[in-house]
């Protein structure tokens, strides 16, 4: 087994609203229940093991682009939504943050005798994995969430997350079956998190040597260390910046919404009726479920789907959201009856916007783009865990 990556997050205690809450399940079911339809169940334990897919998706939920808050906010938000229909998606999300993440070996033994799995070897590897991560790995994070996510094939993927009092971050661990060979032996498939300089990794396969020393009591201290994959590492600025953004597929997106009509693409024809900010959004999350690995390296773009609720980049506009939700749910129900137009038309418009990016020049002024989307927010019901969105004032006229 691989850790898949990890990520290093600023800390950030921020609550979630219950109007964002409600809105999150919404889409991150909707999200999950379309990749099972197109892809299959066990892909989505594979986009979740990924840390650029699972901030993505965090981002165009209307969480705080990089925080540590997406990691809790967004596995909450899936287990609430996912765990009901479990039976029909063939997926389940055990354990959660504090006392929530105990009560995981009591789920998975719940969940294996309803599906037949090895409920004692499920209970083992989720065990298993946070004394890795909490224990081999003697990094300075404490872990504080653990999540299990488990498919009824008995493939599974970890998401767990620590904190460091010093550093004033946290670190997201990633964990994924589909290679599991060893617990010992480079068993993640990321750990996410800003690197602080070496650590004690017993879990690392170059430690073998170390960890047979310490079996047999020897004196030789272990000092492998661990090569970290796939690291995410957010900046601890909570304003959305236009380094932290590839301009070009962004600028893509945005051109396909607001500058090129729908109606003069044939592969749009079956979303006319979309205004072109929720054809923004839905291009974005078109994306987190239909885009490759390397379309997630710069997580902030996923932002300007719906905005984040403490108003980075804007405030999160509501009626985009409920649109954007509105549309899967419908393409999903109608793919569900045998009709999948719909659903494929919102598969095509990541298709479009990649191919218009290919000779695309960026050419949109990033702070007037965020300046005119805090400007507009108030029409879509934009909101933040401040208030709702004002119109702006108006500029008063001077004679001289």
């Amino acid at each position: 087994m691989k850790r898949s990556g990890s990520a290093d997050l600023p800390l950030h205690y921020g609550y979630v609203p219950q109007w964002l809450a409600e809105r999150m399940a919404k889409l991150g079911l909707a999200v999950v229940e379309t990749i099972v339809m197109d892809y299959g169940k066990d892909e989505v334990l594979r986009r979740i093991s990924d840390p650029f897919w699972f901030q993505s998706l965090g981002a165009v939920m209307g969480m705080d682009w990089h925080s540590s808050g997406i990691t809790t906010s967004v596995m909450g938000a899936l287990k609430r939504a996912i765990n009901p229909h479990s039976k029909e998606l063939g997926i389940f999300i055990c354990g959660g943050k504090g006392k929530y993440s105990k009560q995981t070996p009591d789920e998975l033994l719940r969940i294996s005798e309803r599906t037949g799995l090895d409920g004692n070897y499920l209970v083992k590897c989720s065990k298993l994995s946070a004394k890795v991560d909490n224990t081999a790995i003697q990094d300075g994070f404490q872990l504080y969430t653990h999540n299990f996510i488990l498919s009824d094939t008995g493939k599974w993927s970890v998401v767990q997350q620590g904190m460091s009092d010093t550093s004033r971050t946290a670190r997201r661990y990633h964990w994924h079956s589909d290679t599991l060979i060893s617990f010992v032996d480079d068993p993640h498939t990321s750990i996410y998190g800003q690197n602080h300089g070496y650590i004690l990794n017993m879990a690392d396969s170059k430690a073998a040597p170390s960890r047979a020393g310490v079996m047999q009591i020897t004196n030789e201290n272990p000092d492998k260390m661990l090569r970290e994959i796939q690291q995410l590492t957010m900046p601890s600025h909570h304003d959305v910046r236009a380094e932290d953004v590839d301009l070009k597929r962004l600028g893509s997106v945005l051109w396909l919404a607001h500058e090129k009509r729908p109606e003069d693409f044939e592969e749009l024809l079956l979303l006319k009726g979309l205004g072109p900010r929720t054809l923004q959004s839905l291009t974005l999350v078109s994306e987190v479920i239909h885009g490759t690995p390397s379309r997630f390296k710069d997580p902030a773009r996923f932002s300007f789907a719906h905005g984040g609720k403490d108003g980075h980049p804007f405030p999160v506009p509501i009626k985009v959201y409920d649109e954007t939700i509105g549309t899967l749910q419908t393409a999903i129900h109608k793919a569900k009856m045998g009709n999948s137009e719909k659903s494929e038309a919102i598969k095509r418009l990541t298709e479009v916007a990649q191919r218009a990016e290919k000779d695309f020049t960026p050419n949109a002024d990033f702070d007037k783009v965020i300046e005119e989307e805090r400007n507009n927010s108030w029409k879509y019901g934009g909101r933040t865990v401040f208030g709702k969105a004002q119109p702006p004032k108006p500029t008063q006229l001077k004679l001289f």
